[in-house]
């Protein structure tokens, strides 16, 4: 009974994370924001962005990085040209290689993101990626109103482990 409760409020929760993602995106209305979209899970991700199309009616563009990636401005430029998309939302952070020194350039190229690009620009970050924009990105960051999560974080994820092997 517990695991179908706990299934049902996971459920709920990221129903109602997925209609926060999509008013956020609405909102912007053809201009820059940052959102920032946090899950632990790559397919959770993609079971968010299934469920976003019943949500949201724009044209949302997607890009994986590379792990090569070494810029998320460049990564970004070259994947959408001189197109202007409704939205777009980037995946991939946690497999890119260099991810320190990308995160840096993008603090780096912060102010370049509100000149060029009228949209909003949703990065999937996992804890780990979160904490480093933190870090190393401070500034641009900032620009984020409020981290939308999609799963519980991995701390609370251990203390519910730790807990459930002590009772």
């Amino acid at each position: 009974m517990i695991g179908l409760s706990n299934s049902e409020n996971g459920i709920v929760s990221s129903i109602a994370a997925t209609k926060r993602l999509a008013r956020a995106m609405m909102v912007s209305g053809g201009e820059f924001s940052l959102i920032l979209a946090c899950c632990n899970c790559v397919e959770r991700q993609q079971q968010v962005l299934n469920l976003l199309t019943e949500f949201s009616s724009a044209d949302i563009h997607e890009i994986l990085l590379s792990p090569a990636a070494d810029t998320l401005y460049t990564a970004i430029t070259t994947a959408i040209g001189a197109t202007q998309p409704e939205a777009l939302m980037v995946r991939g952070l946690e497999s890119v290689v260099e991810i320190n020194q990308l995160i840096i350039s993008t603090n780096i190229m912060r102010d370049e993101f509100r000149k060029q690009f009228q949209f909003p620009l949703v990065l999937w970050v996992n804890d780990e990626i979160l904490r480093k924009l933190v870090w190393l990105a401070p500034d641009f960051k900032d620009w984020a109103a409020s981290t939308i999560r999609f799963d519980v974080p991995h701390n609370q994820l251990v203390e519910a482990e730790q807990q459930a092997i002590s009772a």
